[in-house]
């Protein structure tokens, strides 16, 4: 006979206190995978093998333990995803920033607080409850920060589809959404994968300033502003310096002009809402601030990651692609000797440009 203090947890009801538990996290979904992405790992082998990843060698250093969670986390056998709303609600219109080529353009998921932090702080807490609930159990929280496939995890599990951009779409609220993982070995009933309705829709694919979706569901990394921003350590190609236009920490066109976005609600979470006011700042300020006030500014920011040297590099292209103005060649020539010669270059080409 079996005893109640060993006996197996009841994992559907388990499954579906989960998402009560994460709800009230401040999720505004959550979903159960399974560990089987035998497509998604093809078609992530063909990507880096045609170098679309540029310099992101962190994308092939792994091998397949992005693909196959039980490599990276022994016993893996399901994935708890949860789904977080980031668009802020007072903030100057996107469209209107990126029409003012005075102003500089950050990314809406970069505005408020380190997505990073919220979500692994939030996932820790809801492993402590099934915790409470099971007792100890195997798992491992993940938000961005190791080699896990988590769009593609996060479709499996519901939680939207990989639209033609790329990035993750839910059918009620668009993509403006954070992904977080919670790898486990509790055998949790799955939920149903997501489909696909981009339909016949291109949008995304028109819009790319720099052509980098080159084909529906294609990006290559190589010509995307987010990577050529945030990702690439270097000097920005010059071919595409002028096709980035203000935006110096990522770009949210493909995201401004995917119909399903209509949908989108402002977030809950107070800490995406906007810092600094960045979400509309002039250039010229922002290429006045010193070392010291980058590093005050952007504390508990994702922006903090590229460091001073490229968020010079970022606004020295976008002051080269402003309307020219005693403000901006000012601006720009107080630069011209600066330390870094990565920052000098970009401050050279600003000028030449601007003539």
């Amino acid at each position: 006979m079996t005893h109640p203090e060993t006996a197996p947890p009841d994992y559907l009801a388990l499954a579906a206190d989960i998402k009560v538990w994460g709800q009230a996290l401040g999720f505004q979904q959550v979903g159960i995978s399974g560990v089987e992405l035998g497509a998604a790992e093809t078609r992530l082998l063909d990507w880096l093998a045609a170098g679309r990843h540029g310099e992101m060698d962190y994308m092939a250093r792994h091998g397949t333990r992005r693909t196959r969670p039980a490599e990276l986390v022994p016993g893996t056998v399901r994935v708890i995803s949860v789904r977080m709303d980031y668009l802020p609600e007072r903030v100057m219109p996107t469209q209107a920033v990126l029409d003012d080529r005075q102003r500089a353009f950050v990314s809406r998921y970069a505005l408020g607080r380190d997505y990073h932090k919220v979500l692994r702080t939030r996932l820790q807490k809801l492993a402590d409850r099934i915790s409470a609930r099971v007792g100890a159990f195997g798992y491992r929280v993940f938000t961005d920060s190791a080699p896990v496939l988590e769009k593609a995890l996060a479709e499996q599990a519901g939680l939207g589809w990989i639209g033609k951009h790329t990035n993750l779409i839910h059918r009620d609220t668009g993509s403006w959404l954070f992904l977080g993982e919670l790898y486990t070995d509790l055998p949790l009933p799955l939920d149903v994968p997501a489909t696909n309705h981009c339909g016949s829709c291109h949008a995304c694919i028109d819009i790319c300033p720099t052509g980098a979706i080159v084909a529906p569901y294609e990006l290559d990394a190589r010509r995307c502003i987010s990577y050529l921003t945030i990702e690439l350590h270097g000097p920005i190609p010059l071919e595409l310096r002028p096709l980035i236009g203000n935006r110096i920490y990522g770009c949210d066109d493909c995201q401004l002009v995917c119909p399903w976005n209509k949908f989108a609600q402002p977030t809950r979470e107070p800490d995406f809402a906007p810092r600094h006011g960045l979400d509309a700042p002039r250039l010229v300020a922002l290429f006045a601030w010193t070392d010291e006030e980058f590093l005050r500014n952007t504390e508990g920011s994702a922006i903090r990651r590229i460091g001073y040297e490229r968020w010079l590099r970022n606004i020295a292209v976008a002051l080269g692609n402003a309307p020219r103005s005693e403000s901006v060649t000012a601006a720009l020539h107080a630069r011209v000797e600066h330390p870094s010669a990565l920052v000098r270059e970009h401050v050279a080409w600003a000028l030449a440009n601007l003539d």
